[in-house]
Formats: C-alpha cells, sequence, structure tokens
C-alpha cells in the first residue's frame, strides 16, 4: 500500500492538495475547511485505501 498523500487528502471531502499539509503537524482542507492533526488525517486514511484495494483485487 503506497501511504503518498495520505496525511494530503482529507477522507470526508476526498479533496487532495500540497497545501492541505502547511506544516509537519497541520492539515487545514483547502476545499472544506476541517482542520485536524496530519498524522490522523493519514491514519484514517491508510486502512481506507487498504480497503479499496482489497475490494479492487479480489484473491
Amino acid at each position: 500500500m503506497d501511504p503518498r498523500n495520505t496525511s494530503r487528502t482529507r477522507p470526508a471531502c476526498g479533496h487532495m492538495a500540497k497545501e492541505n499539509r502547511p506544516t509537519q503537524e497541520k492539515f487545514p482542507c483547502v476545499a472544506c475547511g476541517h482542520n485536524a492533526h496530519a498524522d490522523t488525517v493519514g491514519a484514517t486514511n491508510v486502512p481506507r485505501a487498504g480497503l479499496v484495494r482489497r475490494d479492487a483485487n479480489p484473491a
């Protein structure tokens, strides 16, 4: 699972932008205004991406 951009993408609205991660820890979504810790956002996106990948490629 490629973790690239997982801490730059807002889980709810799906907006991904470099501007969503202005510092190591801050995540202000420029599309919807949601604010969170960037690690929390990434930790939410990684399992979701894994499930999507699993469902797209059944064994």
